[in-house]
């Protein structure tokens, strides 16, 4: 169940920017076929409850010259410490080079996304920092061959029923 329960409408805005931020608020607006001023109200209120994060530019990673991408397993030792699970966290998520953090259920304790531009710059993150971190137990590496699906818009259709009549955008 969703935290925010919104309209039709507001699940067309919700999709419209997932597939293009750059939407001028009269764009946005027309594309959910509301008039400009409600439109940019709405998005107001969908940033205040928390909904829209931000929004930013989705770079291609081999052009930017960071073609390997990592995914880790991370355990780590004092799994009823809660604060060593805070320390490692907050530490992880100062590194550039992590571009995504999951705490996990199973045989592991996160999951980590790491991109860097080559096994040596891998290397370095992995013992200069990854490993100096306090309480790490192991850590289990795969390296990706080929991505296929990066940075995809959340799917919405749980959120809102289309109104009866109303096609809802994509």
């Amino acid at each position: 169940m969703p935290k925010y329960r919104v309209d039709e409408i507001d699940a067309e805005i919700l999709r419209a920017l997932q597939a293009d931020a750059r939407l001028t608020n009269l764009e946005l607006a027309a594309r959910v076929g509301l008039s400009p001023t409600p439109c940019l109200r709405r998005v107001r209120q969908l940033q205040a409850e928390g909904l829209i994060e931000g929004f930013r530019a989705i770079l291609d990673r081999r052009q930017t010259g960071l073609g390997l991408t990592t995914f880790l397993f991370v355990d780590i030792e004092q799994h009823s410490d809660e604060a060593v699970f805070g320390e490692f966290r907050r530490a992880v998520a100062e590194f550039p080079e992590v571009v995504a953090g999951h705490v996990i259920a199973g045989e592991h304790d996160y999951l980590i996304e790491v991109v860097c531009e080559d096994l040596e710059a891998y290397r370095n993150f992995f013992y200069e920092k990854l490993l100096r971190l306090p309480k790490v137990r192991n850590v289990q590496s795969m390296f990706v061959i080929e991505s296929f699906k990066i940075a995809a818009p959340l799917p919405l259709d749980h959120m809102a029923k289309p109104k009866s009549g109303r096609k809802a955008v994509s």
